[in-house]
C-alpha cells in the first residue's frame, strides 16, 4: 500500500486513535507501526485476534498493561552478567508483577470453557513470582532500600541510628549552654554531609570548631564543633559502608534475576502484542465494529457502515455492493451529499480490515483482499510544481492506471473534473473503459450525465447516487445502488431564490435528450420511493400479523387446557361416585345373603331397604350424567335456545346455532361457548309443577295450563345491557310465575360481573321472588343465578 493512498483515505487518523488506547510505550510503537496486510492467512489471524479480545473486554473489562516498561536493555546487561540499579530492577519487578495479573485475567472461569486464539498468549507469560516478591521486599523505591534486604545493612543502620544520636546530643549541649549567645538561631543544621551550627560571624572564634560555609550576607557562618568532628567523620564512614552494602544487594538481585533473562525478555514481547491487540479490541469496542469477512474475488459487501471519523451521532449507515454482479460502481449526485465519504468508507474499511482492524458496520460485512488501493481524491492543485488542479489529478491517475490489475482497488473522486466539461467527460469514460477491460475493481464519483449512460449501457458497469431532500436543501447520505443520481441544480437554485426567468432560460438551453432523461431520473427516483414505503408498510403488516397469529395460539392452547382439565375433574368426579354405588350395591347384596339365612323379619328386612334406598338417593342425584344411560334423540329436537346437558363435560348450557353439516352444535356454557357434537348431548326434561287448583277448569286454571307448556325453566341473558335484560327478565319472571315454575335458572354469563349484579339488585326488590342464589358446579356456576318463586 502506498503512502499516499493511506493519507488520502486517513488511514494515520485511525492508527492514531488505535494507539491511544495502548496502555504501554512499547504497545503503542507497535500500534503506530500496522499497516494493512496482503496475506490472507495473516490477516484472518489478526481479525480472530482482535475478536477474542473484544469478546473479552465485553465480559471482563479491559486490562492494564501500564506497568508493561521497556526492559531490553536491561536484561542485555544481565545476559552479559551486569548489575541493575534499584529502578531497573523494580521496573523488572513491575513487569513481571503485570505478567501475574494478565495471566490471571486470561484465565478461564469456567473450566470448561473452550480457548481462544489469545489462550497461547497468556499461557506463556510466566510471572517468576518469588523473583518479583524478593525484588519488591528489598526494594521499597528506587531511593529506598528495606533494612531487612541484608543484616550487614541492617546493622550499619543501627549504628548510624546510634552514631546521630550522640551528634545530635552534642550539639544540643552546645545549643543549651553558655554558648547559645553566639548563635544566629538556636537550630542544628547540615552542610554538605556535616552536621554544623549557624553562628555570627563577629563570634567565630569564641566556638572552636571547622567552617564549612557561611550565609551570602556574610552575618553568619556555619561551623562544625570540634566536639563532633570525629563522630561526623564516623558518620561518613557508614555512610559509605552503607552505599557499598546496598550495591552488593543490588548485585544479588542481579544474579538472581539473570537466569531468567530469556524468560524477562519473552514476558515483554507477549505483554506487548497482548497490549497491542487489546487496543485493537478496545477500537473495535468503541466503534461498534464487528469482525469482516475476506475474500480472493474482489467482492465487497458493505452492510450499514459508518465512517469511523465521522460523529457517531449524525454518521448515516450506506450499504455498498461491488465486485460481484458489476465490479465498476459509478456514484453521482449533488455535492455536499455524500459521495466522497461513500468513497472514502469503502478505501478505508479496506485497509483497516487488511490492517486486522474490525470495522463499524453490521455483521456478515464482506472486504476482498486487494494487493494495492489506489486513490485520486481532493484538490491535488500545487502552486510549487506550476500544476493545476486538472493536471495533478491527471499526474496522479498517470502513476498507477497501468500498474493496477484485478486484485487492486481504485478509487476516483469527480473523475475528469477541472477542465471543459465535454473532453472531461470524454476523459472519464475511456479511463473506466480501460479499467473495466482490466477488470479492475473501479469506483468513482461524477457530476457527468455521460458517465451515467455509459453505467447504463454497459455490462458489469452500475450506477449509484447519494440521496438528496430538494425540500430541505439536505442531503440524507443514503447510498442508492442502482439508481442514478440528479445533480438537482435547478431545485436547488429555485430554492435559494434564483428567479423563475433565470431558470427556465436555462433549461432551454439544455438538449431535450438531456432534459429527458433528467426526467427519467426524477420517475425513477419516485418510484423507488414509493416501493420503499410500499416494502415498509408490507413489512409492518407481516409483524402486526405474526403478534395475531401468536396471541390466537396461546388463546387456543389456553381453552385447550381448560377443557382437558374440566374432563379429567368430570372423569374423576364420576369414577369416585360409580365406586360409591357399587360398594352400596355389594352390601346390599351381602346384607339380603345374611338375611335368607337368619331368617330375619319383614319389618326388619324394611327398616333395611329403607336405609339403601337412602343411601342410593343421596348418590344418584350427583352422578355425572355420562354414568347413565343415554335416550336416543332426534337431531331436529336440538334448536336454538334449548336447555342441555353436555354429557362428557357434566354442564348444562344453551344451544345457540343449528347443528352445522358434521353435527357439531355451539353450546354456551357459562361464559364458556363450545362446539360440542349432537352425540354428546341430552336435552334437558322441563320440570312443571301441577296442583290440583291448576286443572280447575276455571279460565284463570286454562291460562296457567296454557303457559305450562310455554315456558322453558330457563333464560339467556347473554349480551345484554343491564335495562335490556331486567325488562326481559321482568316478562319472563311473570310467565314463570303464572305457569308456576320454581326454581328458573338466570343465565347472564361471568364477564366483568356488570350484568350480574344488575340482575341481583333487580330481584332484591320482587315481592314474587323467594330466594335466589348463584349455580353450583354442573349447574353454570358463577354464570348462573337460581330463583326461587314464591308459590
Amino acid at each position: 500500500m502506498n503512502e499516499k493512498t493511506l493519507n488520502k483515505l486517513e488511514y494515520p487518523k485511525i492508527i492514531k486513535r488505535l494507539a491511544g488506547l495502548a496502555s504501554s510505550a512499547s504497545g503503542r510503537t507497535l500500534c503506530q507501526a500496522l499497516t494493512p496486510s496482503v496475506d490472507l492467512a495473516e490477516i484472518e489471524t489478526a481479525q480472530q485476534q482482535t475478536g477474542a479480545a473484544f469478546s473479552r473486554i465485553i465480559k471482563k473489562g479491559r486490562p492494564s498493561f501500564s506497568g508493561v516498561v521497556p526492559v531490553i536493555d536491561s536484561v542485555r546487561r544481565l545476559e552479559i552478567g551486569g548489575a541493575l540499579s534499584a529502578k531497573e530492577l523494580l521496573s523488572l519487578c513491575r513487569l513481571l508483577e503485570t505478567a501475574a495479573q494478565i495471566k490471571a485475567y486470561g484465565r478461564a472461569e469456567d473450566p470448561d470453557q473452550e480457548p481462544d486464539c489469545l489462550s497461547v498468549f497468556f499461557d506463556s507469560l510466566e510471572p517468576l513470582t518469588p523473583l518479583s516478591s524478593h525484588i519488591r521486599f528489598c526494594i521499597l523505591q528506587e531511593d529506598e532500600i528495606n533494612d531487612e534486604a541484608s543484616s550487614n545493612l541492617k546493622q550499619i543502620r543501627r549504628q548510624i541510628s546510634q552514631l546521630n544520636d550522640r551528634v545530635h546530643s552534642a550539639l544540643a549541649s552546645v545549643l543549651n549552654g553558655s554558648s547559645r549567645q553566639y548563635l544566629q538561631e538556636a537550630i542544628i543544621t547540615m552542610r554538605g554531609d556535616r552536621y554544623c551550627l549557624p553562628v555570627k560571624a563577629e563570634y567565630r572564634n569564641q566556638i572552636p570548631g571547622l567552617i564549612h560555609d557561611q550565609s551570602a550576607t556574610g552575618s553568619t557562618i556555619f561551623v562544625e564543633p570540634m566536639a563532633v568532628v570525629r563522630l561526623n567523620n564516623d558518620l561518613k564512614d557508614l555512610f559509605a559502608k552503607e552505599q557499598e552494602e546496598i550495591q552488593i544487594i543490588l548485585a544479588t538481585l542481579s544474579q538472581e534475576a539473570a537466569p531468567y533473562a530469556s524468560l524477562i525478555l519473552s514476558d515483554f514481547q507477549l505483554l506487548t502484542q497482548l497490549d497491542f491487540i487489546f487496543a485493537k479490541g478496545a477500537l473495535a469496542l468503541d466503534m461498534n465494529a464487528s469482525l469482516p469477512r475476506f475474500n480472493t474475488e474482489g467482492r465487497i459487501h458493505i452492510r450499514q457502515g459508518r465512517h469511523p471519523l465521522l460523529p457517531a451521532a449524525s454518521v448515516v449507515p450506506i450499504t455498498v455492493t461491488l465486485g460481484d454482479a458489476f465490479h465498476l460502481l459509478i456514484v453521482t449526485g449533488p455535492n455536499t451529499g455524500g459521495k466522497t465519504v461513500s468513497l472514502k468508507t469503502v478505501g478505508l474499511f479496506t485497509l483497516m480490515g487488511q490492517a486486522g482492524l474490525h470495522i463499524p458496520a453490521l455483521d456478515r460485512s464482506e472486504l476482498a483482499l486487494f494487493r494495492c488501493v489506489y486513490a485520486d481524491i481532493g484538490d491535488e492543485q500545487s502552486i510549487e510544481q506550476s500544476l493545476s488542479t486538472f493536471s495533478s489529478h491527471m499526474t496522479n491517475i498517470v502513476s498507477f492506471l497501468e500498474e493496477a490489475d484485478k486484485d487492486s482497488l481504485v478509487l476516483f473522486d469527480e473523475l475528469g473534473a477541472g477542465t471543459d466539461p465535454t473532453e472531461g467527460a470524454a476523459l472519464a469514460t475511456a479511463i473506466l473503459k480501460h479499467l473495466h477491460q482490466k477488470q479492475v475493481r473501479t469506483m468513482a464519483t461524477t457530476h457527468y450525465s455521460e458517465l451515467k449512460v455509459f453505467a447504463l449501457t454497459t455490462e458489469g458497469v452500475e450506477n449509484a447516487c447519494c440521496e438528496f431532500d430538494v425540500e430541505t436543501l439536505r442531503p440524507t447520505y443514503r447510498l442508492l445502488v442502482g439508481i442514478p443520481g440528479k445533480s438537482n441544480a435547478f431545485a436547488i437554485a429555485s430554492k435559494l431564490g434564483l428567479s423563475g426567468q433565470v431558470i427556465d432560460s436555462a433549461k432551454q438551453l439544455l438538449s431535450r435528450q438531456d432534459e429527458a432523461f433528467e426526467d427519467l431520473l426524477s420517475r425513477l427516483e419516485q418510484n423507488r420511493r414509493t416501493l420503499q414505503e410500499e416494502k415498509e408498510q408490507i413489512s409492518a403488516y407481516k409483524k402486526e400479523l405474526e403478534l395475531l397469529k401468536s396471541q390466537a395460539l396461546s388463546q387456543q392452547e389456553k381453552l385447550d387446557a381448560q377443557k382437558d382439565r374440566i374432563l379429567r375433574e368430570a372423569k374423576e368426579k364420576a369414577r369416585l361416585l360409580l365406586e360409591e354405588a357399587k360398594d352400596v350395591a355389594d352390601e346390599t347384596i351381602r346384607n339380603f345373603h345374611k338375611f335368607g339365612k337368619e331368617g330375619m323379619s319383614a319389618s326388619a328386612m324394611e327398616k333395611e331397604r329403607e336405609k339403601i334406598r337412602k343411601q342410593l338417593s343421596s348418590v344418584q342425584p350427583s352422578m355425572p350424567a355420562a354414568s347413565r344411560k343415554k335416550k336416543p334423540q332426534d337431531p331436529a329436537s336440538f334448536k336454538p335456545g334449548e336447555s342441555v346437558r353436555v354429557i362428557s363435560m357434566n354442564l348444562t348450557g344453551t344451544i345457540t346455532s343449528k347443528p352445522d353439516p358434521k353435527g357439531n352444535i355451539s353450546v354456551q356454557m357459562g361464559i364458556f361457548n363450545s362446539q360440542v357434537p349432537l352425540s354428546d348431548l341430552e336435552l334437558l326434561e322441563e320440570p312443571v309443577s301441577y296442583s290440583a287448583k291448576k286443572l280447575h277448569t276455571t279460565s284463570k286454571g286454562k291460562l296457567k295450563m296454557g303457559k305450562s307448556f310455554s315456558v322453558r325453566p330457563e333464560i339467556n341473558l347473554l349480551g345484554l345491557t343491564v335495562d335490556e335484560a331486567v325488562a326481559q327478565l321482568d316478562k319472563y319472571l311473570d310467565d314463570a310465575a303464572l305457569a308456576g315454575l320454581s326454581p328458573v335458572r338466570v343465565v347472564h354469563g361471568k364477564g366483568t360481573g356488570a350484568l350480574r349484579t344488575g340482575i341481583h339488585s333487580y330481584l332484591r326488590r320482587q315481592k314474587r321472588v323467594k330466594s335466589f342464589r348463584l349455580g353450583s358446579f354442573g349447574e353454570g356456576d358463577a354464570g348462573v343465578t337460581i330463583v326461587e318463586l314464591k308459590s
